[in-house]
């Protein structure tokens, strides 16, 4: 019974690490409602007045979400110089409080500057927000000079309060972040074998959601995975761990996305595109019924499961005879001998299932350490030995960083969105003060926030438009609590506390879920001021029409980035990234000198990442221009076809001086010439629609090359491999010239 109940808690904790990777959500939401709590705990004893109590858990809260530095004594700095600005920006508040002009026009100085802050890093950005949240704080709570004193004194307070919660009661370390990332990856892994293997049972009703089950399960794999590389340099104090994690999760990665498609392959009469697995609502040829069932499927169905195990399976539990025997079978897939009689496309994904359990013990291995090797099989020691190889390599190279000078003056990201939430901030004061000379402050905030991560016009109206949604469904909410709490000051402190923590956790998520917790905490906040009113919540959604209107308006006038422009930009960086990855693999695979391609091939994922926020505004399900968001949609998808096949061609380029199997192959070269030409023409042509680039067609890249000169029959598994990946590369990359009106011509001979 121990166990079983000791199972279930480790199942539910995998479930709750693959929804919410790392636990960022939860521990942030957790942390900011501990410092609001012990706050208004100490603030209880010291028996402030309510406002005050408002106040303090106001300044709690900003004081916790503001600071984002990975590093504790950043953190611990930060929230100290937290504190005088805070107190400055109050004071400043309570004593222009009578002055209309003097404090608007200080208000908008300071959001400028608050903004401006941004380019220096984490710590302007915690201070600048510091900054502007006091402010507006003060005129929350109608602060005035004779009540400063103890004000500050609150502030004190909620500072103390928030540093105890970070660093006492819910401490997070970036080595502790980074292992519940690991984990999360891991169980995001054996959540996507668990929907390879039910797409194999799948019936025709059901292959449609199976398959929109393995599109987000890869996704979401593919996110934990940058997630990784984001915290790998402050979570790994050895360089040579970190590179090792990072490429095994790489490997992870592109074997289990491999496995899927081998899967759809398997279930379909004809080769499965690539495409179908990252464009929504793609149809898997062939309708997606099992032309037959095979006796290996059973086997095939049982090794899902049991590879599915391999990686669930703490690094305690991983070890005895029956599980080694498992893993052991698996491995010995990677070669011809051990695979079952069945059909060619069955057996690919026998060998697909083989590389992804060395894949899988590669990850065990960085991950948790050596394993015990006493019960391995001849394949399964070779595959250590392939692992250690690479270890060995992977320890003994040196990663290069790329600089590369940023925009300066008015171009700088951060210059530019000062000067426009300035203006916007501006107009929002104007016509705020026209809706209601108290209560004003609303516009400015939602003009403020609608320009936090955001760079373009497109990305700034879709965010104000869920704002503002969130808001009137907010108001309902509000209402409802309002009549429900009464006067009783604690159930509505406990309820704000509620809305809080949802507020936190679901940001990531959803922007309109955030700001419906945000208005329901504002009618509590209201009712504990005494000044709740059902118009006072109509005002506020009026306030926010107007403040998004403002950030639109001045996002489309002063120093516009049109949405078209910033996608352009983007997606020539991800175009760049392509080639650089392609180039530099092939050239590997040819006999060229090696290079970080794990890096590179990590810097491409996150300019693709990059563009996929960024065409939000194209893809929004409400946007008038239907043909144009299926073009950015299939564009994407496109592009992440793209950066599937050239990871994985990074992945093998890195196995060539370990791996017995790969041999360099020169001709490669030559076959890649026209994949890097076409990437680049596509570029220029984006970049600059009259530029004269167009790009090349011709023969397939396997007929380019002429057999006979390997070592091994035709060409090889290995080498087949990555002629059938270039393959897909070259014809993505020319589907990818089509909607984006870039005409082709033949090859040109002798180039």
């Amino acid at each position: 019974m121990r166990a079983a109940r000791r199972s279930e808690r480790v199942r539910t904790w995998d479930r709750l690490a693959a929804s919410d990777p790392g636990l960022l959500r939860l521990t942030a939401g957790l942390r900011t409602v501990a410092a609001i709590a012990l706050t208004l705990a100490v603030l209880a004893v010291l028996r402030v007045a309510v406002p005050q109590l408002v106040a303090g858990a106001m300044a709690a809260m900003v004081a916790t979400f503001a600071v984002r530095e990975k590093q504790r004594a950043r953190q611990a700095v930060t929230l100290a110089l937290g504190l005088p600005v805070a107190l400055a920006s109050v004071s400043l508040g309570a004593l222009l409080s009578g002055q209309v002009v003097a404090g608007d026009l200080f208000f908008v100085a300071l959001i400028f500057c608050a903004v401006y802050g941004r380019r220096f890093g984490d710590r302007g950005t915690a201070l600048g927000l510091i900054g502007f949240q006091s402010y507006f704080l003060s005129l929350f709570v109608g602060a005035a000079p004779a009540a400063l004193p103890a004000l500050s004194g609150v502030l004190c307070v909620a500072f103390a309060c928030s540093a105890a919660a970070r660093f006492a009661l819910l401490p997070q370390t970036p080595a502790g972040t980074l292992d519940r990332l690991r984990r999360a990856f891991r169980a995001r892994l054996a959540q996507l074998l668990a929907a390879q293997a039910e797409l194999l049972d799948a019936g025709p009703d059901e292959v449609e959601r199976v398959l929109e089950d393995l599109r987000t399960g890869t996704a979401r794999l593919h996110e934990t995975a940058l997630l990784i590389q984001g915290r790998l340099e402050d979570g790994t104090s050895d360089p040579a761990a970190a590179r090792l994690l990072q490429r095994r999760i790489a490997d992870a990665e592109i074997a289990a996305e491999r496995l899927g498609l081998l899967l759809l392959t398997a279930r379909t009469a004809e080769r499965t595109d690539t495409l179908t697995l990252h464009l929504p609502g793609a149809p898997l040829p062939s309708g997606g019924v099992l032309p037959v069932r095979e006796e290996a499927t059973d086997a095939l169905r049982r090794d899902l499961q049991a590879l599915r195990l391999l990686m669930l399976r703490p690094a305690g539990e991983a070890a005895g005879t029956a599980l080694a025997q498992v893993r052991n079978r698996l491995l010995g897939y990677r070669d011809e001998e051990n695979l079952p009689a069945a059909s060619p496309a069955v057996q690919d994904v026998f060998r697909g299932l083989g590389e992804a359990a060395r894949a899988a013990l590669g990850l065990r291995i960085a991950m948790d350490g050596p394993q015990d090797d006493s019960d391995d099989t001849p394949a399964a020691a070779r595959s250590r030995e392939e692992l250690d190889a690479e270890d060995a390599a992977i320890e003994a190279g040196e990663a290069g960083e790329r600089q590369e000078p940023g925009p300066a003056g008015l171009r700088r990201p951060t210059t530019r969105a000062a000067v426009q939430v300035a203006v916007g901030s501006a107009l929002a004061i104007a016509g705020g003060e026209l809706l209601s000379t108290q209560r004003w402050y609303w516009a400015v905030l939602t003009c403020w926030i609608v320009f936090l991560n955001t760079a373009s016009t497109g990305e700034i109206l879709v965010k104000g438009y869920r704002r503002l949604l969130g808001t009137v469904l907010g108001v309902v909410a509000g209402i409802g609590l309002a009549a429900l709490v009464g006067h009783h000051t604690w159930t509505a402190f406990a309820l704000v506390l509620v809305c809080i923590f949802a507020m936190f956790y679901t940001a990531p998520l959803s922007y309109t879920l955030m700001s419906f917790f945000v208005t329901a905490m504002l009618g509590l906040l209201y009712t504990l001021l005494n000044s709740y009113s059902t118009a006072v919540l109509v005002l506020r959604v009026e306030e926010t029409a107007l403040g998004a209107a403002c950030g639109v308006i001045a996002a489309a006038v002063v120093l516009p980035v049109r949405t078209d422009r910033r996608t352009d930009e983007l997606l020539v960086t991800v175009l760049e990234r392509l080639a650089e990855v392609t180039r530099g693999a092939v050239d590997q695979l040819s006999g060229g000198p090696g290079g970080d391609l794990v890096e590179q091939a990590r810097d491409m994922d996150q300019a693709l990442a990059d563009l996929r926020a960024a065409t939000q505004p194209l893809t929004h399900p409400v946007t008038p221009l239907r043909a144009r968001r299926d073009t950015a949609r299939y564009v994407v998808a496109l592009l992440e076809t793209c950066a599937y096949h050239g990871r994985s061609l990074a992945a093998t380029a890195e196995l060539l001086p370990t791996h017995p199997a790969i041999a360099a192959d020169p001709r490669l070269r030559g076959a890649c010439a026209r994949i890097v030409h076409n990437i680049e023409a596509i570029a220029a042509h984006v970049g600059e629609p009259r530029s004269a680039a167009r790009i090349e067609t011709g023969p397939s890249i396997a007929s380019m090359l002429e057999p006979g000169t390997l070592s091994t029959p035709r060409y090889g598994r290995v080498t087949d491999r990555v002629l059938r990946h270039l393959q897909r590369l070259d014809e993505a990359v020319s589907g990818l010239a089509r909607p984006l009106g870039l005409s082709g011509g033949p090859a040109q001979q002798g180039g």
